[in-house]
């Protein structure tokens, strides 16, 4: 039952219009060097990432440590500012006159891994969701009586509750704090950073669930970012692999997930873990550690560590494109005109464990 604060659609850009569209972001953290007022490179933690979000999907952002997923997020959410590209929210640049980020942030919320260091130690569960109504201009009454309702909803007793501070609860009531908070303002996207990878399995459990639930009543959208590939499967629409600073492939969930374009996609899905002891990992599929996002390497930056690496590799970066996979791989192997000896032969992946 959808709770009696519930504010109206607005779809300026109609259905088909994605909610997000991310072009080019780039974001560079610049180093200081030895002498003041110099810097010694930069990293590229973002290095030029285009994606769509669609309305109402769950969006999946899976890489290693490091390839950018979290640094993407806070661009999304606009708490840094990108060094270049655009971001636009339904058919309305972020940032402009017609969708400044206030009104912005008010319909994109966030949650983040670390469930106790993102409340506030000195201020009650339910001030802390009230806050947030009232920093858009909710009058206090509304507020507390919105934080109530949405205590309630995400599983917590509001009396029980709602007047304890974050560390008389444990992670996974913290986390549905959390969730709770960003809700309060009734928006249209949610990001999800880590949000249940500290939690145990059981609560993890009950948390993804949650979120489900919640996406179906309030007609949510979530970009859901997770090292768990089974938890990855298990919840989302669409996939978006990152390496250092880059989309190496987005696409379905399912049709990944069978048939992975990419190398470093097919080595992620190879990493899973096995219960069957007739199917155990002997190798590792993949070697190597990320090389450095300061310097990063010349050509396709997956190149020195990637089995089927030629020449052109380390020459010639992959762009995304979707001419022989039948969704966006950036891999000189998926483009006809890459320069490869070896066209793109999407290889089955034996999946070691089922999703949740």
């Amino acid at each position: 039952m959808p709770l009696p604060f519930s504010a109206p659609s607005f779809d300026l850009g109609g259905p088909a219009q994605p909610l997000v569209i991310a072009r080019d972001l780039v974001k560079h953290f610049p180093l200081k060097g030895r002498i003041p007022g110099r810097r010694a490179g930069a990293v590229r933690a973002v290095d030029g990432v285009s994606f769509d979000v669609l309305k109402g999907e769950t969006l999946g952002v899976v890489g290693e440590s490091g390839c950018g997923k979290s640094t993407t997020a806070r661009l999304l959410m606009q708490l840094i500012e990108q060094d270049s590209g655009e971001l636009i929210f339904d058919a309305l640049g972020v940032g402009s006159a017609q969708l400044p980020l206030k009104r912005y942030r008010s319909q994109v919320q966030m949650v983040f891994q670390d469930s106790y260091s993102s409340l506030n130690p000195r201020v009650t569960v339910e001030e802390s969701i009230a806050f947030t109504a009232r920093v858009h201009g909710v009058p206090a009454r509304e507020a507390i009586e919105r934080a109530r309702q949405l205590l309630a909803r995400v599983g917590l007793e509001p009396l029980r509750f709602g007047g304890r501070y974050p560390h008389e609860l444990s992670g996974g009531q913290r986390q549905r704090v959390n969730i709770a908070r960003a809700l309060v303002l009734r928006p249209r996207l949610v990001i999800l950073d880590e949000a249940v990878s500290a939690l145990d399995k059981s609560v993890e459990a009950q948390v993804l669930n949650l979120l489900l639930d919640l996406k179906a009543e309030f007609d949510l959208t979530y970009v859901f970012i997770s090292h768990d590939l089974n938890v990855i499967r298990y919840l989302c629409d669409r996939v978006m692999v990152m390496y250092l600073g880059k989309v190496a492939e987005i696409g379905d969930t399912e049709s990944i997930y069978a048939a992975p374009a990419h190398p470093y996609t097919r080595a992620l899905l190879a990493s899973m873990p096995s219960m069957d002891p007739d199917r155990r990992t002997l190798a590792p599929p993949l070697a190597g550690d990320p090389p450095n996002p300061i310097d990063p390497p010349p050509g396709c930056s997956f190149h020195p560590r990637c089995s089927q690496a030629e020449a052109v590799c380390g020459q010639r970066a992959p762009v995304l494109s979707d001419k022989m996979a039948g969704h966006p791989v950036a891999c000189l192997m998926a483009d006809p005109a890459g320069g490869h000896s070896r066209p793109l032969v999407r290889q089955a992946v034996a999946l070691s464990a089922a999703p949740c």
